[in-house]
């Protein structure tokens, strides 16, 4: 759909507005008060109960849950998700994150975390009938309200970006079958420069090789606006904060099949299959795992991974953004991330 300049100019309006948001929120109603998350935990950016571990909130302990800072629902009824660039997280990783994990167990905690039981798996994967699930489908409608401002090197592909929903696969001990890497065969990024008017949605497919692979890397494809590699601005292709766009990962027989909505921009779709190295354009990737994601276990999130880590080293994800670890400073200095999702369902995949 085509859209005349004065109305994207009232979108980019629109979105500065949004980059700072004002509105207070309603913490007296849960975010599972309007979404279903009966199969769903959260990760959160904190270590409230000084254990020393990033803060994981359970299936059954989330129904009910709302966090004042990272995790709640606004005067609308979107459910807001917000991450610091300075704060607690995950063992492995860099980056903070408010975040939910689909749990296909639900509250029958007699399934491991990591066991097929809780986890979906693609048709062509040995034992594929003892999963979860064969396959599966995230929907999800939401705007990014903000990406973090200040990189000290600006340079880097995840600096001011944000990821809003991924598939990851599940790590294993034993990765001689060349699977269990714990890679992920999507992330659906946002990423907007501070300068620029609109921002850009794509997706990565990590290769799914060994962590000291030289070739494992996140091969990214556009959606609107750029990839992670080109700084001009957007401009009316991009996004601007503050916008609403949908996004559908449907992993349906053994094929990731892809559908992004804008009101403004139309839709695009976009599939790869998992079980083997042929890429989203159709071309043999022959650095690639030959059969994919063909033997892993794999399970949907969603919510906000900040990208902008305060990490300085030079290496690939350290984006030296800014950040004290003192949440009213941050928040003032625009050193975070954003999302607020108005719907997010996961169920069944079905045919395109």
């Amino acid at each position: 759909m085509k859209c005349c300049s004065a109305i994207v100019a009232a979108f980019i309006v629109s979105s500065v507005v949004a980059s700072v948001p004002s509105v207070a929120h309603d913490t007296s109603a849960a975010p599972s008060t309007k979404f279903d998350l009966s199969e769903w935990k959260i990760t959160l950016p904190a270590d409230e109960n000084g254990d020393g571990k990033v803060d994981e909130v359970s299936v059954r302990k989330i129904q009910g849950y709302s966090h004042p800072d990272y995790f709640y629902l606004d005067a609308e009824g979107r459910m807001v998700f917000t991450a610091p660039n300075k704060a607690k997280t995950t063992k492995n990783s860099s980056n903070t994150r408010s975040e939910l994990r689909h749990m296909l167990r639900g509250v029958n905690t007699r399934f491991k975390t990591h066991g097929p039981e809780n986890n979906f798996a693609v048709e062509a994967r040995k034992d594929s009938d003892k999963f979860g699930a064969v396959g599966g489908k995230l929907e999800a409608t939401l705007r990014v309200d903000h990406v973090a401002r200040n990189s000290g090197n600006p340079s880097s592909k995840p600096a001011y970006s944000a990821v809003v929903g991924q598939i990851h696969a599940v790590k294993y001990d034993n990765t001689r079958s060349g699977f269990g890497y714990g890679n992920e065969p999507i992330k659906i990024f946002y990423k907007k420069l501070p300068d620029h008017q609109t921002g850009s949605v794509f997706w990565t497919y990590e290769r799914n090789l060994a962590k000291n692979d030289p070739d494992r890397t996140d091969i990214a494809y556009p959606v609107w606006g750029n990839v992670w590699t080109e700084t001009s601005d957007p401009g009316e292709a991009g996004i601007p904060l503050g916008e609403d766009f949908s996004y559908t990962i449907n992993v349906y027989r053994n094929t990731m099949y892809l559908k992004f909505e804008s009101e403004r921009l139309g839709t695009v779709r976009q599939a790869i299959s998992l079980v083997d190295n042929i890429d989203a354009n159709g071309n043999v990737d022959a650095a690639d795992n030959k059969y994919s994601y063909g033997g892993d276990s794999l399970y949907f999130k969603a919510g906000l991974y900040n990208q902008c880590s305060t990490k300085a080293d030079g290496s690939f994800w350290a984006a030296a953004c800014a950040g004290t670890g003192d949440w009213p400073t941050d928040k003032a200095n625009g050193d975070y991330a954003q999302a607020s999702f108005s719907k997010l369902v996961v169920g069944p995949s079905s045919p395109q």
